[in-house]
């Protein structure tokens, strides 16, 4: 394809010349290329030729190359070319694409407004804003320390509106948000839930642990430094620690968070969770959690705060389910290949109680095969040892192991053997689970549903804790900056949501591609330039999605007068 031009000779002997975009076609016949006009663009003299330079330039970005124009009148472009043919040197190249979506983000769900109205009203520095944003972006670009945010991080990226701040605004600022948390979140989220139509229908409940590498638990009594308590974390481990709190859509975006002592147990942070969403006035929620969460005192609690709940229930500890919700008889509901589920109904009257069985075939077989390859390891562990005795090195080994120890069975004799029997009885749970609902009016799919869907909060937690944002290590002790802190860092987690939500991309890919889009530095005596790079097409995709305009070229320029 090509632009063609034509000419035509007129009567009075004057030449007229056409623009068409024409591509070669070969002649069935003669086999020879024969010209085919697409489109005519009219005279030469008479096109608008600020139209053929757009079209130029749409096809260039198609083909990740930039069209200039040397009839153009833009200024900028101008300064350009005469400042580096001056000779102009180069500081340094800094990130500017993935700062420029998360500002982007954090001023279209709200957080700018809502902050600067906060600090209003409250007669504080509107810098605090600022130093927020750059807390948040530092999570989800390069986390480090508050220290290390001010120190470090922010003459890596071009975020000129928080190059003024200073440590102390980071502190003040997140002793701001402590103060006004519950503000922020219920304004941001009812902002965020009607600017993407998210539906609150489902609310899922979960909690982890964060850890602090101290020997002492703070003294509970003191309201300054009482959160770090001991406790048993996520990770099996003891050690002093907070539990961090977090309900979630279905979409995976943060409803709210919560920091409680380390030593809370997950049965004792409903009564909590039951008030504070309880004031929102969420309409019809149903309250999805795991199996943590289900107990008598729980359910009475759910009941009063959001009215309906699933709960999955433990089902080799709860007899009633052993005996009338494992062995109903019937046949199962298929709604997917991986999805079966049928209704169990348990009890009358104030007694009654609504069980879905749910089955995986899928899971099941995952499941069987596993088990079957660790009871071959066993057998082959036993007979290689002549000695079976409980008490030796290797025996001992396998009975403390979490992966081996629920096959082994230690005789009255004390010998060590396979436990045939729990091999039976685990063959009994294979994909399968129960679930709890005090909900008549849901259907089998959509409470089996809902309940799959809790593997989103799954997926938040190990955004926050490990894989992006890295929650750890704290290094606060205060009770107001540690609570903050994990705010901030759920801030960090609902941005980099609603950018996967816009983007259909996992958050990594998205920050790989916008990391390239970057700042170049140039400076002399007199002058200050700052030039963007190139833009390659997955960048300017991912921009088009979030609905970011890119950056003009020459993002930068000041003219600094000698002294």
């Amino acid at each position: 394809m090509y632009l063609r031009t034509t000419k035509r000779k007129n009567k009075d002997g004057s030449t007229v010349e056409y623009f068409q975009l024409a591509h070669n076609e070969r002649h069935p016949v003669t086999r020879k290329p024969v010209a085919k006009i697409i489109h005519n663009f009219g005279r030469s003299d008479q096109v608008d030729r600020e139209q053929l330079v757009r079209l130029c330039r749409s096809i260039a970005r198609v083909c990740d190359l930039t069209v200039v124009d040397p009839h153009s009148d833009d200024r900028g472009a101008t300064k350009i070319d005469a400042y580096l043919a001056e000779g102009l040197k180069i500081d340094r190249t800094v990130e500017l694409g993935l700062v420029l979506a998360i500002e982007a983000l954090w001023d279209k769900i709200g957080l700018r407004k809502t902050f600067c109205d906060i600090a209003r009203v409250n007669k504080l520095p509107q810098g605090f804003e600022r130093a927020l944003l750059a807390m948040t972006a530092n999570r989800l670009c390069t986390p480090e320390s508050k220290l290390g945010v001010w120190d470090r991080w922010l003459d890596t990226v071009y975020l000129p509106s928080c190059q003024g701040l200073k440590l102390r605004h980071m502190y003040e600022a997140m002793d701001m948000l402590y103060a006004h948390a519950t503000e922020v979140e219920e304004t941001v989220f009812f902002h965020v839930a009607n600017l993407f139509n998210l539906e609150v229908d489902l609310i899922f409940y979960d909690t982890t642990t964060a850890s602090f590498t101290t020997d002492y638990e703070d003294d509970p009594d003191d309201p300054d430094v009482s959160l770090r308590q001991f406790g048993h974390s996520k990770e099996g481990t003891w050690s002093t620690q907070v539990v961090v709190a977090l309900a979630v859509t279905r979409e995976g975006i943060p409803v709210r968070s919560w920091v409680l002592p380390g030593n809370t147990t997950d049965v004792n942070t409903i009564e909590k969770v039951r008030a504070d969403l309880r004031g929102w006035n969420l309409g019809r929620a149903m309250f999805v959690a795991d199996s943590g969460m289900n107990s008598q005192d729980n359910r009475t609690e759910l009941s009063r705060a959001c009215g309906k709940y699933i709960l999955a229930c433990r089902m080799a500890n709860v007899a009633e389910i052993k005996r009338d919700v494992l062995s109903k008889k019937g046949r199962y509901t298929v709604f997917k290949d991986n999805l079966h589920a049928k209704e169990v109904i348990v009890g009358d009257g104030v007694r009654r109680k609504r069980y879905i069985l749910c089955f995986n075939p899928k899971e099941a077989k995952r499941q069987r095969k596993h088990r079957e390859e660790v009871v071959t390891v066993l057998e082959r562990e036993l007979e290689s040892h002549s000695n079976s005795d409980a008490s030796a090195q290797w025996a001992i080994e396998l009975l403390a192991s979490r992966r081996y120890k629920r096959y082994l069975r230690v005789t009255k004799s004390g010998l060590i053997r396979i436990d045939r029997g729990a091999i039976r009885k685990a063959a009994k749970y294979d994909g399968k689970w129960v679930l709890e609902t005090n909900d008549d009016t849901i259907s089998l799919e959509d409470a089996a549903m809902g309940y799959k869907g809790l593997m989103v909060i799954e997926r938040c937690f190990r955004s926050l804790k490990r894989t992006q944002i890295k929650m750890m290590p704290m290094y606060h002790w205060l009770s107001r900056r540690i609570e903050s802190h994990v705010k901030i860092c759920v801030l960090a987690l609902m941005i980099e949501r609603i950018a996967e939500r816009s983007c259909s991309l996992p958050w990594s890919k998205i920050r790989r591609e916008l990391k390239k889009l970057q700042v170049t530095k140039f400076f002399d005596l007199n002058h200050r330039v700052c030039l963007r790079n190139e833009i390659c097409a997955d960048t300017r995709k991912i921009l088009k999605k979030l609905n970011i305009k890119p950056p003009k070229q020459l993002v930068h320029f000041e003219n600094i007068p000698p002294n």
